[in-house]
């Protein structure tokens, strides 16, 4: 990671630095692009592909239910405006979701939908709270995984298998925990999923994934399709609307063949390092340095929105300084060759694996004389 030549950087739950791998791959693709054009398109196709592969095996699930989105919030659309909703239907989602996982959800109100917030307890999203808002009228309930603000790393296992009983379904937005965390969705049978590959993934901005489980393919409407949305491909001249049997339905155009690149060395560095590690050896890792930051930032007396519980912490750790404004301690820590965000009314720290003590202890010692 050549970030950590210029800064301490702590601000992965925000936009991440590019991985070397990744930022390897942009440059090979300009350098193709500009010297032969589209002679090499196969090569890229194959590579689009391959990250697919690299999704299906990093979330445990079938390539025939991975595609790709520009962003998050496009992921949580092709959701919300494909469902088939009916008159009177609700979604019931936690309050304090960033804003992706809340208006796609309000736009149903003109087809008659219902969006229930479930106040959240210091920042946890409490299963109860969450299925004392769910009724009959109930069809979906969307969540973070991690919250942006506060940190907190829901329950999944216990969401799914509840909600899966009562007959509600759910979207996971993954964003804050895809990469540092293992999701195995054979396990944690979420039905919905989309996350950004600019954050603890470490590639680019403009590319995302989202998972649509096969048994949904045909229950949500395809809202925009293309060239790249039909099972015969490339008949162009006997065009028929002939819809692929995948969740590549939904990509209906061209993909963001340098993102694609560049996302993809950084997705095989990912799961490389869990073949050889473990699945949870990331998240140990970041888990460890997110524990030692609150724990010294609780040394020099200020306030952090740390979960108890290890299962709930993630590799976010929002905390205060007391009679300072939260931007202009940004703003110095910045002067300091630190970066991080302001969030949930304080300063948000987004740690990740290859960061270590020297990275906190800078941060600890900026915002302690601030």
């Amino acid at each position: 990671m050549p970030i950590t030549e210029n800064w301490a950087y702590l601000d992965h739950a925000a936009v991440g630095p590019l991985s070397m791998p990744a930022a390897a791959a942009l440059r090979n693709y300009a350098d193709e692009a500009e010297r032969q054009g589209d002679t090499v398109w196969p090569t890229w196709a194959g590579r689009v592909e391959s990250l697919r592969q690299a999704f299906a095996e990093l979330l445990h699930t079938e390539t025939d239910e991975v595609c790709f989105v520009p962003n998050t919030s496009a992921g949580i659309n092709l959701v919300a405006e494909g469902f088939p909703w009916q008159s009177g239907d609700s979604v019931v989602i936690p309050e304090g979701e960033f804003p992706s996982n809340l208006y796609p959800w309000q736009n149903q109100a003109s087809r008659g939908v219902e969006v229930r917030i479930v106040p959240r307890r210091d920042g946890r999203v409490e299963p109860d709270d969450l299925f004392d808002h769910v009724d009959d009228s109930t069809r979906m309930i969307s969540l973070s995984w991690v919250g942006y603000a506060s940190g907190f790393r829901a329950d999944l296992e216990s969401i799914v298998q509840r909600a899966h009983a009562e007959g509600v379904l759910v979207f996971l937005d993954a964003i804050q925990g895809l990469g540092v965390f293992d999701l195995d969705l054979q396990k944690t049978d979420v039905d919905f999923l989309a996350a950004d590959g600019h954050k603890w993934l470490l590639g680019p901005e403009g590319f995302g994934v989202a998972v649509i489980r096969k048994r949904h393919l045909d229950r949500l409407r395809c809202c925009s399709v293309g060239w790249n949305s039909v099972r015969n491909t490339f008949n162009y001249a006997e065009p028929k609307l002939d819809l692929r049997r995948t969740a590549a339905r939904f990509e209906p155009g061209s993909a963001n063949m340098s993102a694609a690149a560049a996302l993809g060395a950084s997705v095989a560095m990912f799961n490389a390092i869990r073949q050889t590690h473990g699945p949870n050896a990331i998240g140990d890792r970041v888990l460890g340095l997110a524990t030692e930051l609150d724990d010294r930032l609780r040394a020099v007396g200020l306030p952090t929105q740390m979960p108890g519980k290890r299962q709930h912490r993630s590799g976010i750790v929002t905390f205060g300084v007391p009679g300072k404004d939260p931007a202009a301690v940004r703003n110095r820590a910045l002067e300091q060759g630190c970066v991080v965000s302001c969030r949930g009314g304080g300063i948000r720290a987004g740690i990740h694996a290859y960061n270590d003590s020297a990275d906190l202890e800078r941060l600890v010692d900026v915002v302690a004389s601030a």
